[in-house]
């Protein structure tokens, strides 16, 4: 190896461990104060605070490009349940017929998507906060394993508030939630509470047999929940930052000859 050379490698290897132990506690200290940040946004307590629980009322209505208002509701969300609802549907079918049903407090409909989300916030805190005096990494490989695990639950709490659950017409019939509406709907209606990005959505699905095959027509109300917003802003900004650090760090491999975790300043001058 050439003198030309081995001064690279030892640029290199200087710029890594700069990175190491200067970025990526810097990185993490700000992560972790983003984090927290979004975690006082959530409607109930998260990571030990003391915050009380969150009430909220939103008037849900069918979207502004629907010709028809065929669903209307009127909704109280404490926490990450919606303790009371009062709505009012027409059924695609029957037009002229209104039902009416109540989600009541004593049988309060739980939205997982805020608790799963609540949940991987609270797993990715504590991650770096498990990390400690590790947040000076030697090893460049460490620190992409790191950061992968990080990534992974900073994606899995932004996406159980973009991407809801998929469910069978089935599973929502035969669902506690379905069952302990007041009063009971028609068998051939099911309904659902899900988040979708900012949004609260109430989808109501309109059953009919046609020939022996089972077919459905849906109809949704949504209102706005304005804490969402925040906290998926905080969610994004937190991978951003992480998959940042990960690019600055994996950029090193790139170089011929140089490989960060079997070399050091001392062993490339020699």
């Amino acid at each position: 190896m050439g003198d030309t050379d081995r001064g690279e490698l030892i640029v290199l290897q200087q710029e890594l461990e700069w990175v190491l132990n200067e970025e990526v506690p810097r990185v993490f200290n700000l992560i972790m104060q983003v984090l927290k940040e979004g975690a006082g946004h959530f409607p109930m307590p998260l990571c030990g605070s003391d915050a009380p629980i969150k009430q909220e009322k939103f008037i849900m209505s069918t979207a502004a490009h629907s010709t028809q208002d065929q669903v209307k509701c009127v909704v109280t969300v404490t926490g990450d349940t919606i303790s009371q609802a009062d709505i009012n549907m027409k059924a695609a079918k029957h037009q002229h017929q209104l039902h009416r049903t109540s989600v009541t407090p004593d049988a309060p409909w739980r939205i997982q998507q805020i608790q799963d989300a609540a949940n991987f916030l609270q797993m990715a805190m504590q991650f770096l906060q498990g990390l400690g005096v590790k947040a000076s990494l030697r090893t460049s490989s460490e620190t992409l394993n790191i950061l992968s695990q990080l990534i992974k639950l900073l994606q899995k709490g932004r996406s159980s508030l973009l991407i809801p659950r998929k469910k069978t017409i089935d599973d929502l019939l035969s669902s506690r939630n379905m069952k302990s509406l007041t009063p009971p709907l028609p068998g051939d209606i099911a309904i659902s509470f899900y988040l979708q990005a900012h949004k609260l959505v109430l989808a109501v699905y309109h059953l009919s047999s046609t020939s022996g095959t089972m077919k459905f027509e849906s109809v949704q109300a949504e209102c706005s929940m304005p804490w969402l917003t925040p906290v998926l802003v905080c969610f994004t900004t937190a991978l951003h930052l992480a998959h940042q650090l990960r690019d600055k760090i994996a950029v090193f491999s790139q170089f011929k000859d140089f490989t960060p975790d079997s070399c050091s300043v001392s062993t490339v001058s020699c």
